[in-house]
């Protein structure tokens, strides 16, 4: 395999600046190019990367994330995953809906070479600023043999990336990952692997059986899939409104349902999902039940017996269930 490693920006705090004395939230996102991100890393970086090329696919910040980035940044990466000179990726992003790009690449990325997702909470230009040392760590992690799949790097720890949810809105260690323990770690810059098995790690998509998925070239035709948040005294009518509003030119085509406490739902919900079926507006595969709660998933089968995201955050439920979509739409291999 080959020794370069490919670093994509996409924006996000990590390059974000802020005036001098401003506060450490007062910043706009996406400003320094990645280039200038990794130059002051050379240094430190040793015979790990004997090549590094910076490729910016986008200089947003991720609360904007489109499916026309997350298109463009998927193809540079299957580039990257088709050359044999690349050894590794890298993709800094925005905290905000980092979960979400996550469960996106791991779904259609055909390949196992490492590619890690990196992020910052400080901007480039804050004192306290740690988008540096995370991304350090994130390219030693990526030229590292034994990296495999999709993962994330972030204040010293390192996990799968489809089991990272954002936990906190501004403190330095804003990653967790359930009840899911990291894979790797940094003591002092030194990394170590927190597995038992000599072998080289593999994280591969959701579930063995599922191949990659090829999204629809015109993003346009992408599924559209909706969140409709349960919680006390709950109605249906956002539901009813989504549903209805499937004579538009993006009809719903699946709906996420964030559910309180292990997986259950007003009864209004329930029922409307039983209705939008029973009159055939949805099926019930298009229907996904994950968790509202911050830590933790959703243990066995509800009672309700809607198909459950398990460890999916609500954000990333979405995200999956549009690639699953797509997946069962596709013709038959």
């Amino acid at each position: 395999m080959g020794t370069k490693i490919r670093v994509l920006g996409t924006g996000g705090t990590i390059a974000g600046t802020a005036k001098p004395g401003a506060a450490e939230n007062a910043y706009r996102a996406g400003q320094v190019a990645i280039e200038d991100l990794l130059r002051p890393l050379l240094p430190g970086l040793g015979g790990t990367v004997s090549d590094l090329q910076a490729v910016q696919v986008a200089q947003i910040d991720s609360r904007d994330m489109s499916a026309a980035v997350w298109q463009r940044l998927a193809a540079e990466l299957q580039a990257g995953m088709d050359d044999l000179l690349v050894r590794g990726q890298v993709v800094t992003h925005g905290t905000d809906t980092l979960e979400e790009t996550a469960v996106f690449l791991n779904g259609v990325l055909r390949g196992d070479k490492p590619v890690v997702l990196t992020a910052a909470m400080r901007p480039a230009t804050s004192a306290q600023a740690d988008g540096p040392a995370n991304l350090q760590q994130t390219l030693h992690l990526a030229a590292d043999p034994k990296a495999r799949g999709v993962l994330m790097a972030f204040g010293g720890l390192a996990w799968p990336a489809v089991r990272v949810r954002k936990v906190h809105p501004f403190a330095l260690k804003a990653f967790g990952a359930g009840d899911s323990e990291p894979v790797a770690r940094w003591d002092d810059g030194v990394q170590e692997w927190l597995w038992d098995d000599d072998g080289a790690l593999v994280v591969g998509q959701m579930s063995a059986q599922q191949s990659p998925v090829t999204m629809p070239a015109d993003v346009s035709r992408w599924p559209r899939v909706e969140i409709v948040h349960s919680h006390a005294g709950a109605s249906a009518d956002a539901l009813h409104a989504l549903l209805d509003s499937s004579n538009s030119a993006a009809p719903v085509r699946g709906v996420v349902v964030s559910s309180t406490g292990n997986g259950s739902m007003h009864h209004s919900i329930d029922q409307a999902l039983r209705d939008a079926i029973g009159s055939g507006r949805l099926r019930r595969e298009d229907v996904l039940v994950a968790t509202r709660c911050t830590q933790g998933w959703v243990v066995g089968e509800p009672d309700h017996g809607w198909p459950v995201a398990h460890t999916l955050t609500p954000a990333q439920a979405r995200v999956h269930l549009m690639l699953d979509i797509v997946r069962r739409a596709a013709p038959a291999q």
